[in-house]
């Protein structure tokens, strides 16, 4: 309870600084945040993403907690109910990096019905928000790893995707190069690719703190639209990667970006005070919604030559 309280407390601290200037629509949109289980911390991620989403005022959030024991009653029981919801996001990690979660209970996929739920969600026009480390998770769910694209995988599980340094896509076949991983964190210069509308008003190109940049991250990569890049900071690569992207699922969208390392033990991480991510987050969720992208660049909004951080002591 004193750790929740803490980061009640740094919630308010970070989206204080918010504009208050969003635009409110007739009807907010709803948002659901499926958590329980992860490789990253969870429990912080979810009480900042909430955060961030109620402060820019045109959000209500619920969460959905998977039950921790699993194979009791109350996990064959929990069913989160998707098609109340304008957004799911998306949280959860099977995968730590290499199949399993570090130092935390190992975690089987969803239930069946949350599965086929979920699903059915995103094929019938759903919005989904794959979250960080939920890029990682499900390896061998066909459907989830469709809405995803690009997921952490072997070197001969699928396609990859990179950015060459003239801004033309590459795609790299299944046994060619590594497997997925990242270099050490730290200041990453991502790079609009086009213009969408969820950067729309966007500088081309800015500093967001404490990045995994992932390379070679690996999937179907069919219906991959990336819309921003960085550089990998491996000293054998250096190469320039999709840090935001999205894909459609039968009728529905879905934005998978990298953005948002919360690590146990991490105070006040800088990730998601980051004034970059606190205004594409909820712009990110317009468009997922189908709603209009009116959600304001702020003036503290990076550039390129420090980064942004919000709410430090």
């Amino acid at each position: 309870m004193k750790f929740l309280s803490s980061v009640c407390l740094l919630a308010i601290l970070f989206t204080g600084a918010l504009p208050c200037s969003a635009k409110t629509h007739q009807g907010k949109i709803r948002v659901l945040i499926v958590d329980g289980f992860s490789n990253h911390d969870w429990q912080q991620s979810t009480v900042m993403l909430r955060g961030i989403l109620e402060s820019a005022g045109e959000f209500t959030v619920d969460v959905s907690t998977a039950p921790q024991e699993t194979g009791s009653a109350a996990w064959v029981a929990w069913r989160p109910r998707f098609a109340d919801y304008d957004v799911v996001i998306q949280t959860c990690n099977d995968n730590g990096g290499n199949g399993l979660l570090q130092g935390l209970k190992q975690k089987p996929e969803w239930p069946g019905a949350v599965k086929r739920d979920f699903a059915d969600y995103v094929q019938k026009g759903g919005g989904v928000y794959i979250f960080h480390a939920a890029e990682n998770a499900f390896v061998g769910w066909n459907e989830y790893e469709e809405m995803v694209g690009l997921s952490w995988r072997r070197a001969d599980y699928g396609t990859a995707i990179r950015v060459s340094d003239s801004g033309d896509i590459v795609r790299i076949p299944a046994g060619e190069g590594r497997g997925t991983g990242h270099g050490q964190r730290g200041d990453a210069l991502v790079t609009r690719l086009g213009d969408d509308p969820i950067h729309a008003g966007m500088p081309r190109a800015w500093l967001s703190p404490d990045m995994e940049v992932y390379f070679y991250a690996r999937g179907p990569a069919e219906g991959v639209h990336v819309l921003a890049y960085a550089r990998d900071s491996d000293p054998k690569l250096g190469l320039l990667w999709p840090v935001e992207w999205t894909t459609s699922y039968g009728k529905g969208r879905v934005y998978i970006s990298t953005y948002g390392h919360v690590w146990p033990g991490d105070v006040q991480p800088p990730g998601l005070r980051d004034a970059a991510v606190q205004t594409i987050i909820p712009r990110a969720m317009e468009w997922l919604a189908r709603r209009p992208v009116t959600f304001p660049v702020p003036r503290d909004f990076p550039g390129t030559s420090a980064v942004s951080v919000r709410g430090k002591n």
